[in-house]
């Protein structure tokens, strides 16, 4: 049986144009600490530790949706170096959320972590989905079934998720529980940018545009 491709040429070039851009963010990272490396006098051994994250779990995720199918989603969590502590960075649900994207990320939150001299390695996580297109309660299932997915390899001694783009306190909330009946213990210290009623931070919300205005 003959399948016709559903895929014009215009939606190719749009693929190969994205993963092109996510490729080069990540290609375009690791030259600037190549770069780094090689003015600070460092070996080329620091450079092949520091260009890939040290661990990167790619997740499946079944969702019960409110029409009573399922559908799989796929999610990332990436790792990048935890010397100094912990890893820590956001968490983002976007349809163009891609692994190489999820690496260069997370080694960017290294090198923000270092620069600021915080204990904290870079983590970075993200789910493919469009959250524009889903409801309430299809999020709120998501959510927790990331959590699940990934909660052998985060804790707060181990890697602390965090709001990212099309995430919110809201989300944060649902995988704070959801870790937290998994633990069978309170678990606020595992996630960030939670609401201040379950121990999050006064101006969360408000933090990056305080610091674009700020850099700007």
């Amino acid at each position: 049986m003959k399948v016709t491709s559903l895929i014009t040429s215009d939606q190719v070039q749009k693929q190969d144009f994205e993963k092109s851009e996510t490729l080069s963010l990540l290609s375009s990272t690791q030259s600037i600490i190549k770069e780094a490396i090689q003015k600070l006098g460092y070996s080329s051994d620091m450079y092949e530790l520091l260009k890939e994250p040290l661990r990167i779990l790619t997740v499946r995720i079944p969702v019960r949706m409110d029409d009573g199918s399922y559908q799989i989603f796929t999610g990332y969590r990436s790792q990048h170096n935890d010397a100094v502590g912990p890893t820590k960075g956001g968490v983002r649900f976007h349809p163009e959320v891609t692994e190489e994207e999820v690496k260069a990320l997370s080694i960017w939150m290294s090198l923000k972590c270092g620069i600021t001299n915080l204990p904290y390695g870079g983590g970075k996580g993200g789910i493919i989905c469009d959250p524009r297109n889903m409801s309430f309660g299809e999020l709120e299932r998501l959510s927790r079934g990331y959590v699940r997915a990934i909660s052998q390899i985060v804790g707060p001694t181990k890697d602390i998720p965090a709001p990212d783009v099309y995430t919110n306190s809201q989300i944060m909330a649902w995988m704070m529980d959801e870790y937290s009946c998994l633990r069978e213990f309170d678990s606020p210290g595992f996630i960030t940018g939670k609401p201040i009623v379950l121990g999050g931070s006064q101006g969360r919300e408000t933090a990056t545009a305080r610091g674009v205005v700020i850099w700007h």
